[in-house]
This record gives C-alpha cells, sequence and structure tokens, in this order.
C-alpha cells in the first residue's frame, strides 16, 4: 500500500476520532456559554459542573429508536444524515495543523475544501424533501437559498487572500504569514476576514443565520422528523462544519501555526478554539433575522463588498508584480 494512501487513511481515522470528541466538548461548552449569558449555570447535576452532560446526551441518542415518516422516501430520508457528515470528514485532510502536519498535502486544498462543503446542502434539501412534511420542505428550500447566497461572498473572500499569497495550497498561505499578528494576512485583509467570518455563519446555518431549522417557526426545520442519531448526525456534522471554516479562516487569516514560544499545533488549536468560541458567542447574543434580512445582507452587503476588495486586492498585486 503507498505510503501516501497510509497516511491518508491514518488522518481520516483521527479525525473521524476527533470530530466526536469535539462534538462532546462543544455540546458543553455551547451549553455552558448559554447558561452564562442568560445567567444561569448551564449543564450542573451529571458530573463535576455538568462535564458528563455531553456523554449523557450521547447515550441517549445511540439508544432512542429511529423513526421514519409514513410516505418518506426511504432511500433519501435515512441518506442525508449520512451524506451531511461523511464529506466533512475529507474537509479536514489539506488543514495545515503545524509544520507538515497535515494528512494531504496538495496544491488545491483549499478548492477541495470548497467543493466538497458544497454537498452539505445537499443532504439539507434531501433531508427535508425526504420527510414529506411541510416543515422540513420549508426547511430545505431556505438552507439551499441560503448556502448558495453565501458562498459567493465567502469564495471570494478567500480568492483574495489566495491572490495575495499566490496559492491555493493552505500550507504555502500559512507559511506566507509571520510569527506576530502584524505579519498575519488579516492585517493587510481585515474586509476579506470579516466578510468571510460573517458568511461562514450563514455556511454552516449557525444564529443568528439558522433560518433552515428555526424552531419558532419551523418547529426543527430540515430535521423535524429525525430522531436518535438520524439528528445526531445532523448535530455533529454542524459542528465539525464549525471547526472546518474556523480552521480555514486560522490559516487564511490568523497566521496558521504560527505565534511566539508554543509549539505551532497549540497555536492553531488555540486560533481555532477562540474563533469557535466568538461564533457561540453570537448565537446567544443576537436575535435570529428575519429571511428577508438574512438575504439583504448579503446581496447588499457583502456581495458588493467582496467584489470591491477582490478587485482592490487583484489592482494591487498586478501593480506589485510590475514593480
Amino acid at each position: 500500500m503507498p505510503a501516501e494512501l497510509i497516511r491518508i487513511l491514518i488522518g481520516l481515522v483521527a479525525v473521524a476520532v476527533s470530530v466526536g470528541l469535539i462534538g462532546l466538548v462543544m455540546v458543553w461548552v455551547e451549553r455552558k456559554v448559554a447558561g452564562h449569558i442568560q445567567r444561569r449555570p448551564g449543564p450542573f447535576e451529571v458530573g463535576p459542573n455538568g462535564l458528563l452532560q455531553p456523554l449523557a446526551d450521547a447515550l441517549k441518542l445511540v439508544g432512542k429508536q429511529l423513526f421514519m415518516p409514513d410516505k418518506a422516501d426511504p432511500i433519501l430520508f435515512w441518506l442525508a444524515p449520512v451524506l451531511s457528515f461523511l464529506p466533512v470528514l475529507l474537509l479536514f485532510l489539506p488543514l495545515p495543523v503545524g509544520d507538515g502536519l497535515l494528512a494531504l498535502d496538495i496544491n488545491l486544498g483549499l478548492l477541495l475544501i470548497l467543493a466538497f462543503s458544497g454537498l452539505a446542502v445537499l443532504s439539507l434539501l434531501l433531508g427535508g424533501w425526504a420527510s414529506n412534511n411541510k416543515y422540513g420542505l420549508l426547511g430545505a428550500a431556505r438552507a439551499v437559498s441560503q448556502s448558495v447566497a453565501y458562498e459567493i461572498p465567502l469564495l471570494l473572500s478567500v480568492l483574495a487572500v489566495s491572490f495575495v499569497a499566490g496559492s491555493l495550497n493552505l500550507a504555502e498561505v500559512v507559511k506566507g504569514q509571520g510569527t506576530w499578528p502584524w505579519n498575519w494576512n488579516i492585517m493587510t485583509q481585515p474586509l476579506a476576514f470579516l466578510i468571510y467570518m460573517v458568511s461562514a455563519l450563514g455556511e454552516t446555518n449557525r444564529a443568528p443565520f439558522d433560518l433552515p431549522e428555526a424552531e419558532s417557526e419551523l418547529t426543527a426545520g430540515f430535521h423535524t422528523e429525525y430522531s436518535g442519531m438520524g439528528f445526531g448526525l445532523f448535530f455533529l456534522a454542524e459542528y465539525a462544519n464549525m471547526v472546518v471554516v474556523c480552521s480555514v479562516a486560522t490559516a487564511l487569516f490568523l497566521g496558521g501555526w504560527h505565534g511566539p514560544v508554543l509549539p505551532g499545533p497549540v497555536w492553531f488549536v488555540l486560533k481555532v478554539s477562540l474563533l469557535m468560541l466568538l461564533m457561540v458567542f453570537l448565537r446567544w447574543t443576537y436575535p435570529r433575522v428575519r429571511f428577508d434580512q438574512l438575504l439583504n445582507i448579503n446581496w447588499k452587503w457583502l456581495l458588493p463588498l467582496a467584489v470591491l476588495n477582490l478587485l482592490a486586492t487583484s489592482f494591487f498585486v498586478k501593480l506589485a508584480q510590475t514593480w
């Protein structure tokens, strides 16, 4: 077996284990943050300070019976949660946690992430449509329109950094940055970073942009009819996608593994953790927007700003090359 294939298989196993652990940790962190923001303790009873609550929740989900509505499409209904989770594992392969510490070192690593991340919206569409449920169908329709809209400014913000770095390889982009914050791409591309983070909230269906599963309007949206680990896979995929978008943001804008004193992988994990904590804080701070407001933010603000930023970046890159 080729060494590269062995490396990819080891990477996939490590990613699968990491995603499970991240899911358990993020459930506890999110519920604790929500509790403290709302002036309550959050999980407190199961284990010291509620640390074993995520494990209890996971066992509950695994033990629940799986139901399928009458007249639902059985193949598509069960394919949707699997399709939401499996492609996410591939997205971790080109992410450089440290210098040389990545499972798949390819020149088009960023393109691979952007391509496979588009499958997530397909799983939401299948889940909502195959459920034979009006709330699920409305959630699926929202998911498609939201994902298509917010993919465009996200892609344009990523391209601006790629133009500056001259590569779609995330490891090369990180190597082009320095140890200190003033050497990171966020200093030259602050607007692209802002557009990327807002678009990432829309792409991952995180509040205040969680319209596809708005419980005040659609019960639970696209996953209304899912129970047990059918719902669990959608839930786990959301946290995995959060890690991916925060890892890409860390590599593109925040210097990746670069940082003083501490080892590279430690810096990478710290930066990703801070960005994920920011996403959690935003969820429990701002109210959910209306769907027309969601699309207006994208088409009227993010997209024009992303285009202008890309044109300005292209101009200055070309100017620097001619000099």
